[in-house]
């Protein structure tokens, strides 16, 4: 009997895809400083790396929507104006400026759209017909954008929506004109059921979180082609939040039902193949992560946690 016990428990050791797995990440219990900040639902998060800003959406009645921390976890300010129902944030930094996008999904006079602020909070650009949800791109409509992804040549990513009338993937130029655009409401190649969030690599790949198809799909940011799609990790939950860590070398990828975080190997160059999971982190129950942001200049992960009702920082190690 024992010699079996060895051989079952040889067998699992060569069968776990834990073996000799160090942690890669662990929780800051110090950040931030103050969660009693947090007054509302913490549906996202965004990193200003360059400088050392935190920016989180959250959602409540008579809560600030938009808060701002310090990488350290200082509260240092928060803004309201013309934000309904905050879904998705974004920070880009270019040469000359910064300025937070954020995805709204709200219903109301200011929803459906997708809009620019400075850091402080004023109003800078309005993409979408605020207050009308719609298919159209002359002009430019949405339904409950997810989120998006701006590079610093001023193209943009968007993914819309968020369980409205659209499934699609949508690159505009930095005139807020349509370049290509993707998918249709499916389960088939290209085709989306929520896509729910959106990156793009250095390597010309845009990669989407499809949220209740279970999988990531791929695609070439230039073409908008079809690249691949990697299914065989999500069987238990569907990926909610794709970012990359600060090397390319891993997406980490926010499942919100499990309450998980999955790493996972990030291709080079070249094929897409099949996701390879090499690490996780196990959040509480209940936490629910929704998105996730990445300090691109220290690695650390913050995710926004709508079920714990607060950002949880994780530092690597």
């Amino acid at each position: 009997y024992l010699f079996l016990y060895f051989q079952v428990l040889k067998a699992f050791d060569y069968f776990s895809p834990w073996k000799g797995q160090e942690q890669m990440y662990k929780l800051d219990i110090g950040w931030p400083k103050i969660p009693e900040y947090f007054t509302g639902q913490t549906f996202c998060v965004a990193v200003d790396s360059l400088h050392g800003l935190v920016f989180v959406g959250q959602r409540g009645d008579n809560v600030p929507k938009v808060l701002v921390f310090s990488e350290e976890g200082y509260f240092l300010y928060s803004w309201n104006n013309t934000v309904e129902m905050p879904h998705g944030i974004f920070v880009l930094n270019t040469a000359t400026d910064s300025s937070v996008w954020i995805t709204d999904v709200g219903t109301g006079k200011y929803g459906h759209t997708v809009k620019q602020y400075s850091p402080s909070g004023k109003l800078m650009q309005i993409l979408g017909t605020p207050g009308n949800a719609g298919s159209s791109l002359i002009p430019l409509q949405f339904d409950q954008p997810a989120e998006i992804f701006v590079e610093e040549s001023g193209d943009i990513y968007v993914v819309d929506g968020d369980g409205g009338m659209n499934n699609r993937l949508l690159k505009l130029s930095n005139d807020y004109k349509e370049i290509w655009l993707a998918g249709t409401n499916g389960t088939g190649i290209g085709q989306f059921k929520i896509p729910h969030s959106v990156t793009v690599d250095p390597f010309g790949r845009v990669w989407v979180a499809d949220r209740d198809n279970k999988r990531i799909q791929v695609f070439d940011k230039v073409t908008g082609e079809w690249l691949g799609s990697w299914s065989s990790c999500f069987s238990e939950d569907g990926p909610y939040s794709v970012r990359f860590t600060a090397n390319y070398k891993y997406l980490i990828v926010a499942q919100l039902n499990i309450n998980r975080l999955a790493i996972l190997a990030a291709p080079p160059v070249g094929s897409i193949g099949d996701c390879v999971m090499v690490n996780s982190v196990q959040l509480a129950d209940e936490t629910k992560p929704h998105l996730v942001d990445v300090d691109m200049k220290s690695g650390a992960v913050y995710v926004a946690e709508i079920g714990a009702q607060q950002v949880q920082k994780y530092i690597p190690l």
